[in-house]
């Protein structure tokens, strides 16, 4: 196999690569890796110890990248496929700031304020806390389903007109607050739940989130 994903398979970002892979076509092989904490190893492949890393062993090669965002760049650039990054500069930009904006406080807002008090601390055999999460959700979330919800309207996918590494990574973070037991109100964001829907049908993210489940309802979510 020409491919390795590091990481762990709950993880958005790791699910992130995965999907990126499934829609290109390409072929991997997962290796599953707590980073709680990140064996003595992993910092050879990744120095900040963090999830996932992609090895590419491809034409005699042994190379590794360490983040996501590079790691989808990398295969954008490297295979064929369908492109997952909009030809238009506009819908490009776009797709990199929405990218940019769930990678980075949406994923630290939902990771550490309801994704780890829920389901990381029952996979380390702690109770959740839901005191932590519920306030997350109360007072954290809705200025990001807010925005999303004017930035989706009326829209199939979120930057141009053919699925991207915009609706990537929207979808990732989406999929880890159901995980937690929290989806957007249908009622008060009705095109972010039209949206989502879409996005987290298609089979990339359907095979994903089927494997995880199995994961989840062994934890007795």
């Amino acid at each position: 196999m020409t491919y390795t994903v590091y990481g762990a398979s709950l993880s958005p970002f790791v699910r992130k690569v995965r999907v990126f892979l499934a829609e290109k076509g390409l072929e991997y092989t997962l290796e599953q890796v707590n980073i709680f904490p990140a064996p003595d190893w992993f910092a050879e492949i990744s120095p900040l110890k963090r999830i996932p890393v992609l090895r590419d062993e491809s034409d005699g090669q042994n190379v590794t990248f360490p983040d996501s965002s590079v790691i989808c760049a990398y295969l954008e650039k490297k295979e064929g496929g369908p492109a997952l990054y909009p030809a238009d500069p506009r819908d490009y930009g776009r797709a990199l700031w929405l990218e940019e904006y769930c990678d980075s406080e949406m994923a630290a807002t939902a990771g550490m304020g309801v994704f780890r008090p829920i389901v990381v601390n029952k996979l380390m055999g702690k109770e959740p806390d839901r005191e932590t999460a519920d306030k997350t959700v109360a007072e954290k979330l809705p200025r990001f389903f807010d925005y999303l919800e004017k930035e989706l309207a009326g829209r199939e996918f979120a930057a141009g007109d053919a699925f991207s590494i915009a609706d990537i990574s929207i979808g990732t973070q989406f999929c880890n607050l159901a995980h937690a037991g929290v989806t957007p109100e249908a009622g008060r964001y009705p095109e972010l739940t039209r949206y989502l829907s879409g996005i987290k049908g298609r089979p990339s993210f359907a095979a994903c989130l089927e494997e995880e489940g199995g994961v989840l309802k062994a934890l007795g979510f």
